[in-house]
């Protein structure tokens, strides 16, 4: 059985803990503001901007002067897999949400007699993947002391996924990150972004026949490897937001069962110091009888 003394410096370490979690949790939740309304102001611009290049891709669909990044290579043999998870951990199932949609999309493309290959961003996903993916794993990138995510971490990303496709490298890219709903709901997605793939837009009349110039390839050929830049720059803005949140709830979490577990220690270090008391009072009449 511990002594008081263990007792009293499990409580103190228990409350020192406590302390620790509920400032993360207060640091979590200011970041959150900030990155929960970047992603906020994102998605707009971004679905838009697929929007229209979807109505543009319609018109070269099929065409053999259709550019690459939408046409693809014509094959899906070699899968690439862009994992983008957090620099730290302390955020709850948020990374390893992440990861298991990897790991399940991988295991389903190798059952298919697929080969893979894995671009990690961010260092929490690679080391979840290392473990049994090791050898599949092509490149890390990490965005470690990075305070705030910019379009320029989202364009070297792009810039890297189209060095390696125009290498040869790949067939079929897809992005997994984590699409952010509330602090605690954040839903794991995958998003295929090479060859582009386009919601269709919903027929509400007879479609209207548009004139470019330059000519739809050109255009495209332009706006499509920034198109994506722009979903990987919003799918880094969606993880750090998914990050905070599920921070700020694992804290909190934690910061609670630091109190349950405080109050539990207290008492059995009050009913233990009782009986210590009871047992020596007993030991003095009994020695007072005695005599």
């Amino acid at each position: 059985m511990a002594s008081l003394k263990d007792m009293r410096v499990r409580i103190a370490a228990t409350k020192a803990t406590q302390k620790i979690t509920k400032a993360m949790q207060m640091v979590a939740a200011s970041k959150l503001r900030r990155a929960q309304a970047a992603a906020e102001a994102a998605r707009p611009y971004a679905e838009r901007m697929g929007k229209v290049l979807g109505s543009i891709a319609a018109a070269v669909a099929g065409s053999d002067s259709a550019p690459r990044l939408l046409a693809g290579t014509g094959n899906d043999r070699v899968h690439l897999l862009v994992v983008c998870t957090a620099e730290r951990g302390l955020c709850g199932p948020f990374n390893s949400s992440i990861v298991r949609l990897a790991r399940d999309k991988a295991n389903a493309l190798i059952a298919d007699g697929k080969e893979v290959k894995i671009l990690c961003v961010g260092r929490k996903g690679y080391d979840q993947l290392r473990r049994l993916y090791g050898k599949l794993i092509i490149e890390t990138i990490e965005l470690r002391g990075v305070r705030t995510i910019s379009f320029a971490q989202g364009e070297m990303i792009a810039k890297k996924v189209i060095a390696l496709f125009e290498q040869g490298t790949f067939d079929v890219a897809t992005l997994f990150f984590s699409r952010f709903r509330s602090v605690v709901a954040q839903i794991p997605t995958a998003q295929q972004i090479i060859p582009l793939v386009f919601e269709k837009a919903a027929e509400t009349g007879p479609a209207a026949a548009y004139e470019y110039e330059p000519e739809e390839e050109e255009i495209l050929a332009e706006l499509l490897p920034r198109n994506l830049a722009v979903q990987v720059f919003r799918a880094l803005l969606e993880n750090a937001a998914s990050e905070q949140g599920a921070r700020m709830s694992a804290m909190d979490n934690a910061t609670r069962n630091a109190g349950e577990m405080i109050r539990k220690q207290t008492l059995t270090y009050n009913r233990t110091r009782q009986a210590m008391i009871t047992k020596e009072l007993i030991e003095i009449i009994s020695g007072a009888e005695a005599l």
